[in-house]
């Protein structure tokens, strides 16, 4: 038998007229179609095609609204009830397509325009020429050259990351104190770290660091040639994020079972062999998610770059948002730098698909 308690959470199909259904459909394709109308027509007027307009984009912008308000208004005349549970999704849905999706495509056609913003006539398509400079650009490549070796200075911040953890997992004297020393650059914002590290501690002239070399007889150079200068930049990136990655390995050692741990001490296990043969396989869950994560704020790599050298020397530390930063604010080319920003969009998506797919096969090898 069922309680008629049970049947108070039942939501029941309403009998909807086949009148109302063409209703709520016709809202939604009558607005759909204003929205897709005044769209074209915008677009057709900004690219010159027509001779009459808005003179911005505001009206296509209602048009949109109108046309959400009228989707949500249609689930529920032509579903009844089970329409409304549809408006807990449907609305955050529809603002993360007009936060996301219309950037993306306004971005998709400015990268092919030729926009400088000292040029008073704004946008101008220019078919493909973005697309061959960008084939011809070597410092972009160069950018991207460098993203590989800013990419695999992970593996060696992922070494560090778990020896501080192990280190802060043990019972070793005033290891609260060094918990919060060791996640100190964390609080701290890479502008800062760039600031207060490489422009004054490391300045070659008048830096702490710097004078220190000097009265040792050793003439300081820390971002004068290719190489120091990409090893200090990967350097003070690592000061920075190393404590992310070492609190969420932290996290994952305290949460292992200690059974299991002291079941290999006593089986004779010694340190390394008890790390190796348990520790490290049941870490290896919070070990790639930490890995994944920081390989993402790595691809996003800039800000102490730009504070710090600009790219220099000769574009050794550029990455590439660096200087897609810089094709913006140095050179205003608006065009040409939003199809640098799309194309390595689509690299990183590529990228993290493929790693993700790959980790995820490893995980699940037999052991």
């Amino acid at each position: 038998m069922t309680n008629e308690g049970d049947l108070l959470h039942t939501v029941t199909a309403d009998a909807i007229s086949d009148t109302r259904r063409r209703v709520g459909k016709a809202l939604v394709w009558g607005s759909a179609g204003l929205f897709l109308a005044l769209a074209a027509w915008q677009m057709a007027f900004d690219t010159g095609r027509v001779t009459s307009g808005f003179d911005t984009w505001r009206p296509v912008l209602y048009a949109y609204m109108l046309w959400a308000t009228a989707l949500c208004a249609a689930q529920v005349i032509v579903n009844g009830e089970k329409g409304k549970r549809t408006l807990f999704v449907l609305p955050a849905a529809l603002f993360v397509i007009s936060l996301v999706v219309f950037p993306l495509l306004f971005a998709l056609y400015i990268s092919f325009t030729d926009w400088n913003l000292a040029s008073p006539n704004g946008p101008q398509p220019n078919g493909w020429d973005n697309m061959r400079e960008m084939w011809n650009d070597t410092f972009y490549w160069n950018a991207l050259k460098n993203m590989v070796y800013y990419v695999l200075a992970v593996s060696v911040e992922y070494v560090i990351a778990f020896g501080l953890a192990l280190l802060l997992n043990a019972q070793i004297r005033a290891r609260k104190f060094f918990r919060v020393v060791f996640l100190l650059p964390l609080m701290l914002s890479p502008v800062a770290v760039s600031w207060m590290i490489g422009k004054s501690m490391l300045e070659v002239r008048f830096g702490p660091i710097s004078r220190v070399l000097r009265e040792m007889g050793i003439e300081p150079s820390f971002f004068g040639t290719p190489e120091i200068a990409r090893f200090m930049i990967m350097a003070m990136d690592a000061w920075t994020f190393i404590p992310f990655m070492m609190i969420m390995l932290l996290a994952g050692l305290q949460a292992l079972p200690r059974e299991i741990i002291e079941a290999s001490k006593v089986d004779g296990a010694s340190g390394w062999q008890s790390f190796r043969e348990v520790i490290f396989p049941l870490m290896l869950p919070v070990s790639v998610t930490a890995v994944v994560i920081r390989i993402i704020f790595k691809l996003k790599l800039a800000d102490i770059i730009i504070n710090v050298t600009s790219g220099g020397p000769g574009g050794a530390t550029d990455s590439v948002t660096s200087f897609i930063f810089r094709e913006y604010r140095d050179r205003s080319n608006v065009g040409y730098g939003t199809l640098l920003a799309m194309v390595y969009l689509v690299l990183i998506v590529i990228f993290v698909t493929l790693m993700l797919k790959l980790v995820s096969r490893w995980m699940e090898r037999p052991a």
